[in-house]
């Protein structure tokens, strides 16, 4: 067990109330909170360094563009990339895997090729590729889930075979909270097929150390902030032999070497995936978010989630009429607890909870698959990041009691 339920004094918006309770935030599955070192971070740069990078010989634009590209350098070494030129700064998780899907996909796929996904995909990792199946003849192949919410291993090692190209995975459901054993998975992939394996890391990345040298995976994609950054940023990560093989999916400034009237030539990596005006300080403010979990210590970070979700778990049997979607072994999941209350909507479960101060998710998490494949419509959500504690789960299970008896359950 580790107790960080110190850390939430470091979260300026923690310190307000809702409804006359003190917030409880959980749905940091969406999005995580903000420290105050991240805010001060970008609110210094907009204040005293603020310029545009790679562009100007004059001291405030370089000192900007030090920063710019220290925030790289910082993200590569936090998933232990090889350098920093492996790293492309996007818009997100999303953009990312868009940009993999227009370029890798585009140029790689034909008729009769396959790519896999899995059944607990969320929405970005699932239509990009719909709409470069749809334009390639390639065919999507969705690998189903165990009893216990994981990755069928057998049958995806019953898929894998020449016609597969592309296996893109989630690090972490959004939904179940299940991590796949990638180790597993890269070696089925590698044993039957030339496939190159994207790891989709938006829920993974924010809640455990990623090394991208074991990981398994060609390309690793994740957001800001989910990781306690900001908005408007995210990475895409890939080996360097394939990040030169590819095209850009954006054309504009900054990515090219030559413009001609009819042709250009394209900057060197990472530049070549970055057009137009980057979002500079956003990366300055995911770099002090990277700082941030450093100090913590992904391991601790790690720790806190097993704590709080099985602490969440063995609370939430004691409420009559709650199912739980997600594994029961707690070695193999994270801090993302799904679930319903009786016939009650979630929507109207998350309206009471809030009513109290406590704020989670509810719907279908764009993941609308899933949630076809759980056979609900949608489902309420509680997500942990460092800052929550066994106050904050008890709180819930006191909300959700009080629910359960407004609703007629009990």
């Amino acid at each position: 067990m580790t107790d960080l339920s110190h850390l939430r004094r470091d979260f300026p918006i923690l310190r307000r109330e809702a409804e006359g309770h003190p917030v409880v935030f959980l749905d940091s599955a969406a999005s995580a909170q903000k420290p105050g070192s991240v805010l001060d971070a970008m609110d210094r740069f907009y204040r005293s360094q603020y310029a545009n990078v790679h562009r100007g010989a004059y001291r405030l634009s370089q000192e900007a563009t030090g920063l710019y590209e220290d925030a790289r350098a910082r993200v590569a070494a936090f998933i232990n990339a090889g350098s920093p030129e492996e790293i492309i700064f996007t818009r997100g998780t999303t953009t990312a895997l868009n940009g993999l899907a227009s370029s890798w996909g585009y140029d790689h796929l034909q008729a009769g090729d396959r790519v896999v996904l899995s059944m607990m995909e969320h929405h970005a990792n699932i239509v990009p590729w719909q709409l470069v199946a749809a334009r390639t003849g390639a065919e999507l192949v969705y690998i189903p889930l165990t009893p216990d919410y994981q990755i069928d291993l057998e049958a995806l090692a019953a898929t894998i075979d020449e016609r597969v190209k592309i296996v893109s995975l989630t690090g972490m459901s959004n939904v179940l909270g299940s991590i796949p054993p990638m180790h597993l998975v890269a070696d089925l992939v590698r044993a039957g097929s030339k496939a190159v394996i994207i790891v989709d890391g938006a829920q993974l990345v924010p809640h455990a150390e990623v090394d991208v040298q074991t990981l398994g995976a060609d390309f690793l994609a994740f957001s800001a902030h989910k990781m306690l950054g900001p908005t408007g940023i995210g990475v895409l990560w890939g080996k360097p032999d394939l990040l030169e093989e590819m095209e850009p999916w954006e054309g504009g400034g900054e990515m090219i070497s030559t413009v001609d009237l009819f042709e250009s030539t394209w900057a060197p990596v990472p530049q070549k995936f970055e057009a137009g005006t980057p979002p500079i300080a956003e990366a300055i403010g995911l770099a002090a978010a990277v700082h941030y979990l450093e100090e913590v210590g992904m391991d601790a970070v790690r720790s806190h989630d097993l704590d709080l979700t099985a602490y969440a778990l063995e609370r939430m049997s004691e409420v009559p009429d709650l199912v739980q979607y997600g594994p029961t072994d707690i070695k193999t999941r994270g801090g993302v607890i799904s679930f319903t209350l009786g016939d009650v909507h979630p929507h109207d479960i998350a309206t009471i909870l809030d009513s109290r101060g406590i704020s989670v998710r509810a719907g279908h998490h764009c993941a609308k698959p899933l949630m076809a494949d759980l056979c609900v419509a949608a489902t309420a959500r509680a997500s942990f990041h460092v800052y929550n504690s066994h106050d904050d789960v008890d709180a819930l299970i006191a909300a959700l009691h009080e629910a359960r008896s407004l609703f007629g359950l009990g």
